[in-house]
This record gives C-alpha cells, sequence and structure tokens, in this order.
C-alpha cells in the first residue's frame, strides 16, 4: 500500500502513529491531516507546496507539517525513498516545535531510528503495542536537536505575466540573466518587473533567481553524476567558489556533502 491508498487510513486511530514507507516518484495531491508528519528524504528530493509557496527537502533532510496543515506533497526522483512517521498530535502543545514547519538535516542518530521503524510499514502503532515507546522516543527527541530549519523556499504564482518570465528563466537557467535582460524580452521596464515580483511574490527577482538556481543545482547533484563544478555552469555560475558559497547559504552545507550524504 502505497502513501496515496493510505491517506484515509492515517486519521482514523487519532492516539497511533501511522507507519509509512515507500520508494517512488509521484504527486500527493493537496490533502491534509489530523496528526503531525516526520517525512524523512531519502536518496532524492522531494517538494512541499503549501500555500503559495514550494518547499524543497533535499535527500538526508527530513520536515516536519504541523497538523491540520493542507499540502502538496512531489516526490522528483524515482529513487527517492520517503519514510514517513505521522504522528499522535494531543500533546503538540507541550513544544512549539510541533507546531511550525520546518525543514532540517537528519543527524545519524535519527536516520538509524526512523530507519529501524520500517518493520513496522503501513501500520498503526498504538499504547498497547510494545513497539509505541520506541516511536514516542522519536516525537520526543525531535526538539531537543537543535536543528536550524532550512529555508530552500520558491513562491509561486498564477500572474500569467510571471508566469512567462519564470518559465524563461527555467529554460535558460545556465546563462547569465540580469534584469536589465528580462526587461529587454518581454518589453517592460525593470521597474514594472521589480514590483511584479514583489506584489505578486514578496520576494526580488535576484532572490528568485538565485533560489531557482540553487533548487536546479540541488536537484542535480542528487540525480546526475555530473561533477560539482559542472553542475555550477549548468546553473549560470562563473566560478565554483561563487556556486558553493551561495550553495552553503542556502542548505548549510557544500555541495559536495549533499552528494556525500545521499550515499551514506
Amino acid at each position: 500500500m502505497g502513501l496515496i491508498a493510505a491517506l484515509s487510513d492515517i486519521d482514523k486511530k487519532p492516539r497511533t502513529v501511522f507507519v509509512m514507507h515507500e520508494k517512488s516518484e509521484k504527486l500527493i495531491p493537496l490533502h491534509k491531516h489530523n496528526k503531525g508528519q516526520l517525512s524523512y528524504v531519502e536518496g532524492g528530493i522531494a517538494y512541499i507546496t503549501i500555500g503559495l509557496k514550494t518547499y524543497v527537502v533535499p535527500a538526508h533532510h527530513y520536515l516536519w507539517i504541523p497538523k491540520n496543515t493542507p499540502h502538496v506533497l512531489r516526490v522528483g526522483y524515482s529513487a527517492t525513498v520517503l519514510r514517513s512517521l505521522f504522528f499522535y498530535a494531543h500533546d503538540d502543545k507541550k513544544h512549539a516545535f510541533y507546531e511550525k514547519l520546518g525543514i532540517y538535516p537528519a543527524s545519524e542518530l535519527l536516520i538509524q531510528m526512523i530507519s529501524y521503524t520500517e518493520r513496522w510499514d503501513g501500520k498503526s502503532v498504538g499504547e498497547k503495542d510494545s513497539n509505541f515507546e520506541f516511536l514516542v522516543a522519536i516525537k520526543n527527541i525531535l526538539p531537543k536537536l537543535n536543528n536550524q530549519s532550512l529555508a530552500i523556499v520558491l513562491p509561486v504564482t498564477e500572474d500569467e505575466r510571471l508566469l512567462k518570465i519564470l518559465r524563461y528563466l527555467e529554460k535558460n537557467i545556465a546563462h547569465s540573466i540580469t534584469l536589465h535582460d528580462i526587461s529587454m524580452k518581454f518589453n517592460m521596464s525593470e521597474r514594472s518587473i521589480s514590483r511584479l515580483f514583489q506584489s505578486n511574490m514578496h520576494i526580488s527577482f535576484l532572490q528568485y533567481l538565485k533560489t531557482l538556481r540553487i533548487i536546479k543545482a540541488t536537484e542535480l547533484i542528487l540525480k546526475t553524476k555530473q561533477t560539482v563544478s559542472e553542475i555550477a555552469f549548468s546553473v549560470g555560475y562563473d566560478t565554483l567558489g561563487a556556486f558553493s558559497n551561495t550553495f552553503y547559504a542556502y542548505t548549510h552545507a557544500r555541495p559536495s556533502d549533499l552528494r556525500r550524504n545521499q550515499k551514506l
């Protein structure tokens, strides 16, 4: 049973932990749970869209989605394993961690603990089960990890003028692109384009372009065997140093570290 088929089962027993491990590439449409969701991404990349923002979850990271948060989840690579635990929510108020969305690097301890739960795949584990205390320990340890939330967020829009620009940026990501270039290409003033980005997506043109480059680079690191230098140039960076520094600013890791962690 896959995650889509299991959606109706997750909330059937409110005080349990529902366990689901799945290897796939798929889109899980808009939905929500009465439980908090912990999903660890192994060997690929996942995307979660909430409202008008899409968050990127690379390999070796996990996401926490608070209860009753409508979201779309997309697993972007067929080799990706999504290891998910859906936790009872009656005690969520005991720590602020459980009430906010977060994407975090996973410690080796947490990875081992999550991987161990695969033996209960597709099951709801409750207080009467001998395994329950192990799952409780996972939930209790999350706020104590002192993690810094990852923030690779790409706003989305329904504005047709912007959509044309965004499609052009994605198609030409390997090239040097300036606001002036976009102004000439789409016959709009630079000021108008800047206002369009800010008013519709609350982000500057430059910040959007940088974020797009990092997301595309992350995908290439996790999905291909291209060298880091090749990837840097393919997403529009002139030097490896500039790419590595920007990547670190977004992910708190070097590109080579992300690739290495993927194989663990």
